[in-house]
């Protein structure tokens, strides 16, 4: 008998294949969290696409005008936004874009403890503790600014790139993902697998909406807090919270440093901002959202924190942003394929194909 037999170089060369596809997709993780991004972004416009062709008097059966009409919406919405909500923030911005290097060197050397103290009123024994506390963590705080310099970058390119691979996904994404069926299926299992696609179509439409509804409650929360503490473009600043809503872990930190960024350079109440961003964190993680993803994409709560917790583990930020959604799809490859079929289902399942025939 020779050796390797063929059963054996069969599951050789299989372990082989997969090791490789690993091994690509963990090379190319980026891009394909790239791609991803889009595709979500692509469901979230997707909506207002939809509505400007129904009620559109012209090109109703053309999609490209009526994307570009939806992206021309949401620029035309987000400057009014700003300059009518929010008419200073952009001088405030460049204003605080100046103050950050100053505010970085305060940190640093402790400096920055002085100027606290003297604006509540700490002892000399206050502001020598929080100075020392500082420059014992310089290598900290500089390392923790570079990070930030870093992910700014990435964003950055992220937020540009984006968009644009979503016009794509917006244009054709029907059409690429019949290809893909045809691709993986065969003419016996073409049903089940339209199927299997439907459903997961139907999820990110929930997982899409879920995330607009806590959007739109961040921004609800942040606006009424800072109008309450005095805080000046309250609205604006709301509204900006609520957009970061949509980037995991590091959307509401940045929130907060704008948050408190502004409310120390127009002395506002800054540390009492900081307090309320914190406490609806709890809330919204440990509370709301679960409540709100659990519902929308059928998941228990608890599955639900547990599962942000090992994306977050594994994959950083953006395991945090997909773990829900592959969860999600985990279960509807379970329903769809891995749980056992039992005979009423069966017999329902065949009539339906039978009425569909």
């Amino acid at each position: 008998m020779a050796f390797p037999d063929r059963r054996t170089a069969d599951i050789l060369v299989t372990i082989l294949l997969f090791a490789v596809v690993l091994s690509a997709v963990y090379v190319a993780r980026g891009v394909i969290v790239i791609f991803v991004f889009a595709i979500l972004f692509a469901y979230l416009i997707d909506p207002v696409v939809r509505f400007l062709q129904r009620h559109s008097l012209f090109f109703r059966n053309l999609r490209g005008p009526h994307i570009l009409e939806a992206y021309v919406a949401f620029l035309v919405l987000f400057a009014v936004v700003v300059h009518g909500l929010a008419p200073g923030l952009l001088r405030h911005t460049g204003k605080l874009s100046q103050e950050i290097p100053a505010v970085v060197d305060g940190l640093s050397s402790g400096e920055i403890a002085v100027q606290i103290g003297d604006k509540y009123g700490w002892t000399s024994e206050q502001e020598l503790r929080l100075k020392t506390f500082l420059q014992q963590h310089r290598t900290d705080t500089r390392g923790l600014v570079d990070a930030v310099e870093r992910f700014a970058s990435t964003f950055s390119g992220a937020l540009i790139l984006i968009p644009i691979l979503a016009l794509f996904f917006l244009a054709n994404g029907a059409y690429l993902a019949d290809a893909l069926i045809q691709l993986i299926s065969t003419k016996d299992n073409v049903r089940a697998v339209q199927s299997f696609a439907d459903e997961l179509h139907v999820m990110l439409q929930h997982y899409i909406r879920a995330k607009v509804i806590l959007g739109g409650l961040s921004a609800f929360v942040y606006s009424a807090a800072m109008f309450a503490l005095g805080f000046p473009h309250a609205i604006g600043l709301g509204i900006l919270g609520g957009i970061l809503e949509f980037i995991p872990v590091a959307g509401w930190m940045v929130s907060a440093a704008i948050f408190v960024s502004v409310g120390f350079l127009t002395h506002s109440h800054w540390i009492w901002m900081l307090a309320v961003v914190g406490l609806w964190r709890m809330v919204i993680d440990y509370w709301v959202a679960p409540r709100v993803m659990g519902r929308a994409l059928e998941i228990h709560p608890l599955l639900e924190i547990f599962a942000v917790m090992v994306g977050g583990a594994i994959g950083g930020i953006a395991g945090v942003y997909l773990s829900l959604p592959l969860v999600a799809a985990l279960s509807v490859i379970w329903r769809r394929f891995a749980r056992p079929v039992r005979p009423g289902e069966q017999a329902s399942g065949m009539l339906s194909d039978s009425k569909a025939d």
